[in-house]
């Protein structure tokens, strides 16, 4: 997760949108805000209005009702100076397999009115911040799901965009190619540019997001940081299995003091909410050797991003 502290304003607003198509009610009154220089995930199962809402903000769709900003600009007044202001990446690279890298680049550099010198320097800069500097005169189409998802991700950038919508940016792609393209976010956040990012990877969210919005059904159903989401959920849990069930249940007995339950669904386990730390782990392991009780394995379990969003839409996994 970004650590940087959100500057003053925010250069997303999201003001109670919403968007019907006939008797389709895809955004119900959606709000939220982006906090220049900082990263807004935007979680939701399928359907849920994610994608709706970044074609507003794109000036791709008209809401219904409702109204917004981006960058300062109101998109539904201004489209074309909010055009200019924002970088956008889909799920699918959005790239011309016949030309290389660098002429990708340079032609989206010429497309929004780059002087031809400045297009090709600006082409040869994000080749290499991308590293694709030995790609560069290669067509696209030889290029790996990776290189491509680079490559478009860098076409966003070519006018120096100070806010980014990224719309699930890395599906598809490999855990090493995801990893790399979590590094450029990253680094382009750092440098100030501000991220609205739908994806359907739970841990993306928690590693890049300073607060997450939950939508489903066209409504936010939940928003705060990674750590407040889960926090919702409770307390650090510590599970101690026994050799058989009878212990357990002499355990939980005994650990009664410290809050023990007997797992509902494994009754050789015993759950304790882990309050005092690694204390109280001392001191429970103290009182069960006491007791003469065994304990054949201890586990931890934090809430995870998948619990939240499992317990507030119903639905295992955010997909678009």
């Amino acid at each position: 997760m970004s650590s940087h502290p959100p500057s003053t304003g925010s250069a997303i607003v999201a003001d109670s949108l919403v968007k019907h198509y006939g008797d389709v009610h895809a955004l119900q009154g959606v709000s939220f805000q982006v906090p220049t220089g900082t990263v807004l995930g935007l979680l939701g199962p399928n359907g849920a209005g994610k994608t709706t809402a970044v074609r507003i903000l794109t000036t791709i769709l008209q809401p219904t009702s409702g109204r917004a900003e981006v960058a300062g600009v109101d998109v539904a007044a201004h489209p074309h100076e909010v055009r200019r202001r924002i970088g956008l990446a889909g799920q699918y690279a959005a790239v011309d397999e016949n030309l290389t890298g660098h002429e990708n680049l340079t032609l989206v550099g010429r497309l929004n009115h780059l002087p031809k010198a400045v297009a090709r320097e600006r082409s040869v800069e994000l080749l290499e911040q991308f590293h694709l500097t030995d790609a560069a005169h290669r067509p696209a189409r030889t290029y790996s799901g990776g290189m491509r998802r680079r490559l478009d991700l860098a076409a966003a950038l070519v006018a120096h965009p100070p806010v980014l919508l990224l719309d699930e940016p890395t599906t598809g792609l490999d855990p090493a190619s995801r990893q790399d393209l979590w590094d450029v976010i990253a680094s382009l956040v750092s440098d100030g540019t501000t991220v609205l990012l739908t994806t359907q990877y739970l841990e993306e969210a928690d590693r890049l997001a300073d607060r997450i919005v939950v939508i489903d059904g066209g409504l936010v159903v939940a928003e705060g940081t990674a750590a407040e989401l889960k926090s919702t959920l409770g307390e650090t849990v510590v599970a101690l299995s026994f050799r058989h069930s009878d212990l357990a249940l002499r355990a939980t007995d005994v650990l009664g003091d410290f809050g023990a339950s007997h797992s509902t669904t494994d009754d050789s386990v015993v759950s304790i909410p882990l309050r005092g730390g690694a204390s109280t782990v001392r001191d429970v392991l103290n009182l069960l050797h006491a007791h003469d009780l065994e304990v054949g394995r201890i586990d931890l379990h934090e809430p995870t991003l998948d619990d939240v969003f499992i317990s507030l839409t119903g639905t295992n996994g955010a997909r678009s």
